[in-house]
């Protein structure tokens, strides 16, 4: 998610906005601007890549002007590069833009023809261009913002401020977070998509609502509706333990780490990917390297072209991969096979570590076991892997967590690069564990020659893709919190899904158990005919994932079938789907991907329906009744 700030009053600006943008760093992003108000005039400057970017051009410079926006950007609609970067700016005015304008569109065709000329790519710079012409016959920069607002199709949260009226801010919102703390007076305001970025100057806070506006002028501030109606808006004094404020202003650390995905899975690919040729070469993997000398990134470029190579003579000779884990893990494996399957054309095997060692497995000799847990320590995982090694058969571990046991003592190493994941239903750790699992199938099928240069550059240019649709999809949680008072009334869920969208609607499932404690299956569709169908009445949940793939046509058949019963649908689809909508009452639209990353982005509104109802339950959300962290014990 984009990071924004803003700020009115007696400082610098441009101190205050960097180092509240430093502290939203850890959403990730891409690029990052300011607009600061001097001499009457906004003075923008943006870099492309790291703040610190932006920091080498800002060095030396003081601005007076006390009012200033700023902006740290994930790129959705346009390339990462510095003419998309925000701030925006049209003629006088200026904007920073965290969501999605839907209607972006039909938006730049009407404002084409208004004659205005677009400097980038973006869906966030139409909402400059619309500003700027409402800027006529208006009093003030609220009058010419509240004509717009109606506009605007999507999920947003958005600064205004323009040279007409220098001395003002305009701020309002429909889905991401907006924050507006007041300091000792209304001359001192900071406004911020999350609470740390404010917590260094004050306190007090309103949390600006959807459909909301808040008017800034440096005497005061108002807050409206919509409509113009004047809102009485409730000052909150914030009182954070030191836990508190490790969740950076989430209320549970599940929450802050499903937020975190999109950065998560952009560091999962990171070390595999030459985005200049859009090719995958699994980097340090360690196939017969030193565990020690490989951890510590201590290898001549002559030993990491071996290792490269080394890797692929291992996947050009494989017979059968066997992927082996628990729980979540499970289900990303499932997920594994399908990428691995299609793509590589290798058999594959997913194995519960808790039954792998006890069935006595026949493993080929030509065969890889991959191994993914998030800890490294799960014992029932820690147990096969051992098996499978004392049988000479090639390892390979995805985890979280470097040195664990798991790590250390597997054939070959790949890491999620999640960072911290403190809740203990697994989030982060499943969407990258997807992630590299997508990498070892492109790279198996680049080893064995089933894919062409054409077809590698299309798959990583489909994942590369994937954390700004996860943005997207994040954008519209809210709405996961209004149905989870609905939602949670419901006796039970069942979870369905096609081919790879199988596995997913099992995990929404596991997920629905471990937070809410309600009973939940994960069905293929196409085997609620034989049985599941006899559970369905009209106090059941039907979760269907059905994106626009091969296999919609027959998942919307067993959905008819799931509504001629009496259940209750909620679906997750691929853009308008009007069938999916008429069919349910809750209807979630996906942005449209390739089938190997429609998993990364369907399992998020999964994840959020599961954490709003068991928060709306009152259920401890970071740790589940009966549940631990890291399994360590059999």
């Amino acid at each position: 998610m984009c990071g924004i700030v803003g700020y009115m009053g007696p400082k610098d600006p441009k101190d205050v906005i960097i180092h509240g943008l430093e502290t939203l760093e850890y959403r990730g992003y891409d690029s990052a601007g300011i607009s600061v108000l001097n001499q009457g005039k906004y003075e923008r400057i943006r870099a492309q890549g790291k703040l610190v970017n932006l920091k080498e051009k800002l060095e030396g410079k003081s601005f007076p002007g006390g009012v200033g926006i700023g902006h740290t950007r994930w790129a959705t609609h346009g390339a990462p590069v510095e003419k998309n970067a925000h701030p925006h700016k049209v003629y006088q005015v200026n904007i920073v833009h965290n969501g999605i304008i839907e209607n972006n569109e039909e938006l730049r065709v009407e404002l084409k023809k208004q004659g205005s000329v677009f400097e980038s790519d973006t869906d966030s710079e139409l909402v400059a261009h619309l500003v700027h012409y409402a800027n006529d016959g208006a009093n003030n920069l609220y009058e010419a913002v509240i004509k717009i607002i109606s506009k605007l199709e999507g999920a947003y949260s958005i600064l205004v401020v323009s040279e007409e009226y220098p001395d003002q801010i305009v701020a309002f919102k429909n889905g991401p977070p907006l924050v507006i703390g007041v300091c000792d007076d209304a001359r001192e305001v900071v406004i911020a998509s999350d609470i740390q970025a404010i917590m260094p100057y004050t306190k007090d806070v309103v949390y600006l609502e959807d459909n909301e506006v808040a008017f800034l002028t440096g005497e005061s501030v108002s807050y409206f509706d919509i409509e113009g109606k004047s809102l009485d808006k409730k000052v909150t004094t914030i009182k954070w333990d030191a836990e508190q404020a490790e969740k950076q202003g989430y209320e549970h650390f599940m929450l802050k780490e499903i937020y975190e995905q999109p950065r998560a899975v952009s560091a999962a690919i990171e070390p595999h990917v030459d985005a200049l040729k859009n090719t995958v070469s699994l980097k340090n993997v360690g196939f017969g390297l030193d565990y020690d000398k490989l951890i510590e990134g201590d290898l001549t470029a002559d030993e990491v072209a071996a290792d490269i190579k080394s890797t692929l003579d291992t996947f050009k000779n494989l017979e059968r991969v066997f992927i082996v884990g628990c729980g979540t893990s499970f289900y990303a494996g499932m997920v594994g096979e399908y990428y691995i399957e299609n793509l590589a054309k290798v058999p594959v095997e997913i194995e519960l570590a808790s039954e792998f060692r006890y069935r006595n497995p026949i493993i080929p000799k030509d065969s890889l076991v991959i191994f993914i847990t998030q800890s490294g320590e799960t014992a029932d995982t820690l147990a096969a892997l051992r098996q499978v090694k004392s049988e000479g058969v090639k390892t390979l571990s995805i985890c979280n967590v470097r040195r664990s046991s798991i790590d250390r003592e597997s054939d070959g190493h790949l890491y999620m690069n999640a960072g911290v994941e403190v809740g203990v239903a697994s989030t982060k750790a499943f969407v990258t564990s997807l992630a590299v699992l997508n990498l070892i199938s492109i790279s198996i099928a680049k080893a064995k020659g089933e894919i062409s240069e054409e077809k590698e550059s299309r798959l990583l240019m489909g994942l590369l893709e994937a954390p700004k649709h996860m943005d997207s999809v994040l954008a519209y949680s809210h709405f996961f919190s209004y149905a989870a008072d609905t939602l949670k009334k419901f006796k039970g869920f069942l979870y369905m899904g096609r081919g790879v969208n199988y596995p997913i609607a099992l995990e929404g499932a596991l997920k629905m158990k471990e937070l809410a404690y309600k009973h939940a299956e994960g069905y293929a569709a196409g085997e609620m005919k034989h049985g599941p169908l006899a559970l369905i009445d009209e106090k059941m949940a039907i979760v269907m994932v059905a994106p626009k793939d091969a296999l919609y046509d027959k998942t919307l058949s067993n959905l008819e079938e799931s509504k001629a019963r009496g259940g209750a649908i909620i679906s997750i689809g691929t853009g308008e789907d009007e069938q999916l909508k008429k069919l349910s009452e809750h209807y979630l639209s996906l942005p449209e991907a390739h089938w190997t990353v429609n998993p990364l982005i369907e399992v998020i509104p999964l994840q959020l329906l599961s954490y709003y109802v068991a928060d709306s339950l009152g259920n401890d959300v970071d740790r589940p009744r009966n549940l631990a962290k890291s399994v360590t014990v059999e």
